[in-house]
């Protein structure tokens, strides 16, 4: 069944229309993913799609009693409000003690824990977060959400993966994040040169469709330039239009030069910009910092090397930013010392582009940086290098204020690349970058001649790109790992393998000391002196009789519980009082199973005794 239905939708803001006669569906079941360059008018789309802007042109039609939740790329909130408040905004009156512990559980997974916090003393990454809250809290039946992911650390977009998944109404989503489409999609909307292409499946799906789809494309412009030119010199022979047959071959050769495939040259072009790096990179001794009684970094130690590609990720407000901007000085270590190598040129590409001013014009930025600059295939004007990264001429002129979040983005990242640095210090680079950016942006650093340190939320970028990774664990700690964001998380994975088969070998130990190494404290809760001889008391027999019984009836417990939690998963609160059963029922089977390793143990000495 359609739910929301847009056909023909036009919009302009200048006189070259934005949209012009876009088409979308949203049917029941659809988890769409919509994507396409920054500045093609997909925020807007959405925006029209969720009510809050009329179109120029054509109609949006949802069906009677459909519901639509909206998460704005950039939120407004009451300044009046406390988070709690902002976040029911919308619940009816007589649902709200009900929806509350909904509201803060949902909160709590984002990060945000102090709900009588003022909204106006939040950051623009919390502001999101409260805004994401308030809207998986809605009871709707179409979440339009404008990149999501952004400012949300790795397990808080696990977790929103996880409740996108199990979600029952319908999805659609701007985003570049490439494992979230990945694994949240079941279609693929792309916004290319005006027009709106759909995949059937999720992003690995749409890669190959896409592909499929544009070789037929080449192969058919194959065959018509073929004819095209088998044509031409049919004309250029000096073809006379007399007969019938021959006017039908001139009118079939004009036919063919209007048909000419239009094919845009439009593609971001990056080359290394870069000056001469030396043996001396970065070299951190003995870092250490702390706000008040929260301390980032403790005694951190570690030697940058010329060709490192480092990602450095942790949970919001351990510290990540603060170490990048240690490096470069703007922010004093407690202890510790950060030394920088002679020939070290570093770029620092910010999360939030604080040093745009917004009145300037979009040449004007550039030029603050260089008039021009030479690359690996020759010298370049700031005006060449805009277009380059898709900035037409008609462009030049605007300010920066009028861009999109990711014009700004890209903006800003052609800024720091122009400044030939050979170190990059990168904040959250991939927000508001789209895909095609991002997988250019890729391969450049896959040429960089220099060191590369990221912090990003990014997995699949993550996984591209660096192959270290530092992971702030709270309380001080680094961790250091080799390799991807992938990596990391199977060796945090087999970690905790080895952690609890450790503990439980460490429980195993420690009953057979109890039986064998201390006579004359043995198994004092059954009155076992030392020359007793050994048998079960009449408590421990009754429990070795239905401890295996008792382990079933958990074990059963458990399915019951995670099969009521797969047709609950719309009542999310429902959904949190289960797993929260759930959680103490596999504690006391845990329990239950320790018993049976050390009664077992028990049996096995007394018919060893009995022999």
């Amino acid at each position: 069944m359609i739910l929301l239905n847009a056909d023909k939708i036009k919009k302009s803001y200048t006189e070259k229309p934005l949209l012009e006669g876009l088409s979308l569906s949203i049917h029941e079941g659809d988890k769409i993913g919509f994507i396409g360059v920054n500045g093609t008018g997909k925020s807007t789309l959405i925006k029209i799609l969720a009510g809050m802007e009329e179109p120029e042109g054509g109609t949006v039609i949802k069906t009677k009693g459909v519901r639509v939740g909206y998460l704005p790329q950039n939120p407004n909130f009451q300044k009046e409000l406390s988070v709690i408040e902002q976040v029911m905004l919308d619940v009816a009156i007589n649902e709200r003690d009900s929806k509350e512990f909904e509201c803060k559980t949902i909160l709590t997974k984002l990060g945000i824990t102090d709900f009588d916090q003022p909204t106006d003393q939040l950051s623009g990454g919390q502001k999101k977060r409260v805004a994401l809250a308030s809207v998986l809290a809605s009871p709707v039946e179409i979440l339009i959400l404008d990149e999501p992911t952004n400012h949300l650390d790795n397990e808080m977009a696990d977790w929103l993966e996880d409740f996108l998944v199990k979600y029952k109404g319908a999805v659609l989503l701007v985003t570049h994040d490439r494992y979230f489409l990945d694994r949240v999609t079941n279609k693929i909307a792309e916004l290319d040169k005006g027009t709106i292409f759909t995949y059937d499946g999720n992003y690995s799906t749409y890669l190959e469709l896409k592909l499929a789809r544009e070789e037929s494309i080449l192969a058919s412009e194959r065959k018509r330039a073929t004819l095209y030119r088998s044509e031409l010199e049919w004309i250029r022979r000096g073809a006379r239009a007399r007969s019938t047959k021959a006017k039908s071959r001139i009118e079939r050769f004009e036919e063919l030069k209007k048909t000419k495939l239009e094919q845009s040259n439009e593609k971001l072009e990056l080359q290394a910009i870069s000056t001469r790096l030396g043996k001396k990179v970065i070299e951190i001794r003995n870092l250490s910092k702390a706000y008040g009684d929260k301390n980032l970094l403790s005694q951190f130690e570690y030697t940058v090397l010329r060709n490192d590609r480092i990602g450095i990720i942790g949970p919001n407000g351990y510290g990540k930013s603060t170490l990048l901007k240690m490096i470069m000085g703007t922010v004093l270590p407690d202890t510790g010392t950060i030394e920088i190598g002679d020939t070290v040129k570093i770029g620092y590409f910010s999360q939030e582009n604080e040093e745009m001013d917004l009145s300037l014009r979009v040449i004007e930025f550039i030029q603050r940086i260089a008039y021009q600059v030479t690359t690996s295939e020759g010298t370049f004007s700031a005006s060449q290098m805009l277009e380059r990264f898709l900035f037409p001429s008609s462009m030049h002129s605007a300010t920066i204020g009028r861009l999109s979040g990711g014009e700004r983005k890209r903006l800003s990242l052609l800024r720091v690349l122009m400044e030939a640095p050979n170190v990059l210090l990168f904040d959250e680079p991939t927000n508001d970058l789209d895909i095609q950016t991002l997988s250019v942006l890729e391969e450049y650093l896959d040429s960089f001649p220099g060191a590369v340190v990221v912090i990003s939320h990014d997995r699949y970028f993550l996984d591209r790109v660096v192959y270290r990774i530092f992971a702030l664990e709270g309380n001080g700690i680094l961790g250091h790992y080799p390799g991807g964001y992938t990596d990391y998380l199977e060796i945090c994975k087999f970690e905790e393998q080895e952690k609890r088969k450790d503990q439980k070998e460490k429980t195993q130990k420690d009953d057979k000391k109890n039986l064998n190494q201390n006579p004359d404290a043995d198994c004092m809760e059954s009155g076992r002196t030392k020359n007793t001889k050994l048998k079960f008391t009449f408590k421990e027999q009754r429990e070795f009789d239905t401890i295996d019984d008792d382990i079933a009836n958990l074990e059963q417990q458990i399915n019951d519980l995670s099969a009521l939690m797969e047709k609950e998963t719309s009542d999310y609160g429902k959904v949190q009082e289960l797993f929260g059963k759930k959680q103490e029922i596999e504690e006391e089977l845990a329990i239950k199973m320790e018993r049976w390793v050390y009664l077992n143990d028990l049996a096995e000495r007394i018919e060893a005794e009995k022999e």
